[in-house]
This record gives structure tokens, sequence and C-alpha cells, in this order.
């Protein structure tokens, strides 16, 4: 079995910031890392799960939403750090780069899903919608 790739707490601030470069949702909008402490224990609890990378990949997908461990993009910045996550251990990643998908980040964030609910969106691209 290879080696799994995890990212770096760097690597995470480095995506936090270019996701804001990128993608301006707000005015406000400004890359700040408000506790970077709480990126290690998402990387490590990623690294002792048990279970393939898609499990691991929803366990930091809801991490670093649910830590919020940025002044702002916590929700891109997990995205793109879970896309990158599969895709450098040759996984698929099948859910769209669509605006539409932030009220399932939502979600997440609020744990309206299951943690299968999330594995089965990022294999399939297919999730049921969040309501309140």
């Amino acid at each position: 079995m290879p080696e799994i790739k995890y990212p770096t707490v760097e690597k995470i601030i480095e995506y936090n910031i270019l996701v804001l470069n990128l993608i301006k949702v707000k005015k406000a909008d400004k890359p700040e890392v408000i506790n970077r402490n709480v990126l290690y224990p998402i990387i490590n609890g990623c690294k002792n799960l048990d279970g393939d990378i898609y499990n691991k990949a929803v366990f930091l997908l809801k991490g670093i939403i649910q830590k919020h461990p940025f002044a702002s993009g916590n929700r891109r910045t997990a995205f793109i750090t879970t896309k990158d996550f599969i895709l450098s251990n040759k996984g698929r990643f099948k859910i769209k780069d669509d605006p539409d998908y932030a009220k399932a980040m939502q979600g997440i964030r609020e744990n309206f899903y299951k943690d299968s609910d999330i594995k089965e969106w990022i294999l399939t691209g297919e999730i049921h919608e969040f309501k309140r």
C-alpha cells in the first residue's frame, strides 16, 4: 500500500492565502490565521484515523470548516486542501468547483451531514440539499 501524503500546516495556510487572493467573496476577506494550533490536531487526527483516504478526507474537510482556524475563507480553504489531499493520493474527487456548493459547506459546518453523506459527495459529486 502506498504511503499517504498529508498536508502540512504551512500548506493549509498557503491555500488560505491562495483562495482569498483568487476567490473574493466579501470585501473584508483577508488571509489571517486566527489559531494555527487547531490545524495540528486536524492533521494528526487525519493521520491516525482508520479508514481509506476518503474517510480521512472527510475528517480533514470537517476539521478545517468546523475548527475555523482562519479569519476568512475557512470553507474555501477546506475545499481546496481536501481536493489536493485526495488527488495527491491518486483518489477521485467528483465535487465540482461550483459556488452553489457553498450551502453544502455551510451544512458541514453546522453538522447537518453525516460523514457517510460527505464521503459520498466526494466520490460522486452528489449530496442532498442543506436545509435548516
